[in-house]
């Protein structure tokens, strides 16, 4: 475990900002579900239809920006406990083989790596808005343009089990083993572009339209390192694989949003990815291992199109606020893991400055991990929002001790509704 650790954080330094997945909600939106919600700047990146409820025209607004962040930090790990005991009695078991224990020892060996089997991993994540975005300008005419720009990526560092053999004969048997460690990186520089408007105006609600453009300028990184190669240190070869042979490549991507909103209620619809921009992979040298896993030599991301249906019930002035959203389809993010998002919560956001708002929810992964969150978040003074969501699974340390397999931290400053 901790092997994995170490080289997942040095992945996501050798990336220089490897961050968030797209397919993770940012900021305060991990905790409030994709539901586009007035008092909540960051959910306003999910439906882009959004844009035009931000900005209250009532009090003479015509402009809602970010101010710094949200910078938000995660990290994930397979369901494997002791880990890092069980990798380095695996690497002692190759390197201390003799032709009296060879047998033994390959029998172990095996034991331990199928047990450990296609569950090891550590996934670490991080994201950040430009500074003041999003930015948001909402026309006399009910016209709202919004620009948005971020850093993004992921980080991931996983343990192919592939079989312990021996080799050799008398005083030279050896053992070797196609187990390898393997490392993804990907990173999103994105610059989106979106407008939002009045479609359908009626007594008992509206109905608003929006279509957002983003532009993705993403660089992808791979890396395979045997477990019985002493050549080499794991972390620094596949640090060097990635930095130096990356790849990047630009597209766009087409979403589109409506939300109808009415005194006490509102539903959305997203079509995120309409066109399914593809994105160059990097080349890999593969291994049996890698074949177990179906680890291809090249391969390529494809933003596949994804549907959200939100809903929201509050109070008049957006006070109280219970949002709930859900992805129709699972789609793979940057290094293949799914998504498939369900997301609930309840917020309270008040019109003083000294009372914080609060909000607490739900979230799980219906496809992939299928792991759930509880999810945490306050507001300070309306306009500092930090949020935290742990896993409800556990796994254990070294030391016996029960920990999350995954926890997630965000924190930024934004205007007030």
């Amino acid at each position: 475990m901790k092997k994995l650790i170490l080289l997942s954080s040095g992945l996501l330094s050798t990336a220089v900002f490897a961050a968030m997945p797209v397919n993770q909600p940012t900021g305060s939106s991990f905790t409030l579900s994709n539901a586009p919600n007035q008092r909540a700047l960051s959910t306003v990146f999910a439906n882009p239809a959004a844009p035009f409820i931000m900005v209250n025209q009532a009090d003479d607004d015509s402009f809602r920006f970010g101010i710094l962040g949200p910078l938000s930090i995660g990290v994930e790990m397979g369901d494997v406990s002791d880990l890092g005991d069980q990798v380095e009695e695996v690497e002692d078991l190759i390197d201390n083989a003799t032709a009296l224990t060879a047998s033994g020892d390959v029998a172990k060996a095996n034991k331990i790596l199928d047990d450990i089997g296609d569950n090891a991993y550590i996934k670490t994540t991080a994201s950040m808005q430009i500074p003041f975005m999003p930015v948001i300008y909402k026309t006399k005419t009910n016209g709202a343009f919004m620009i948005d720009a971020s850093i993004s990526g992921v980080a991931k560092a996983s343990l192919l089990a592939g079989d312990v053999q021996t080799t050799g004969a008398g005083s030279n048997t050896t053992l070797t083993t196609d187990t390898s460690y393997y490392a993804q990186t990907a990173t999103d520089l994105q610059i989106g572009f979106g407008y939002s408007q009045a479609m359908w105006e009626h007594e008992k609600g509206m109905l608003i339209g929006g279509v957002k453009a983003n532009l993705h300028d993403i660089s992808m990184g791979r890396a395979l390192v045997r477990l019985d190669d002493d050549s080499q240190d794991a972390g620094d070869a596949i640090s060097d694989s990635i930095s130096d042979d990356a790849v990047s490549s630009t597209n766009v991507g087409l979403d589109l949003g409506v939300v109808w909103v009415a005194n006490n209620y509102q539903v959305g619809l997203t079509v995120a990815n309409i066109n399914e921009p593809e994105f160059d992979g990097a080349d890999i040298t593969t291994n049996s291992a890698s074949d177990r896993y179906d680890v291809t030599a090249s391969d390529k991301y494809v933003m596949e199109m994804q549907s959200t249906v939100d809903f929201a019930i509050s109070t008049k002035g957006k006070q109280f606020t219970v949002g709930m959203s859900y992805d129709a389809n699972a789609v793979k993010d940057a290094v293949g893991d799914e998504y498939q998002w369900a997301a609930t919560s309840l917020s309270y956001y008040g019109d003083s400055h000294f009372i914080p708002g609060l909000r607490v929810g739900m979230r799980q992964n219906m496809a992939g991990t299928e792991l759930s969150y509880g999810t945490f978040g306050l507001t300070i003074l309306k306009r500092l929002n930090i949020d935290l969501a742990v896993a409800l699974d556990t796994v254990k340390d070294e030391d016996g001790d029960e920990m999350p397999r995954s926890a997630y931290f965000s924190i930024g400053y934004d205007t007030a509704f």
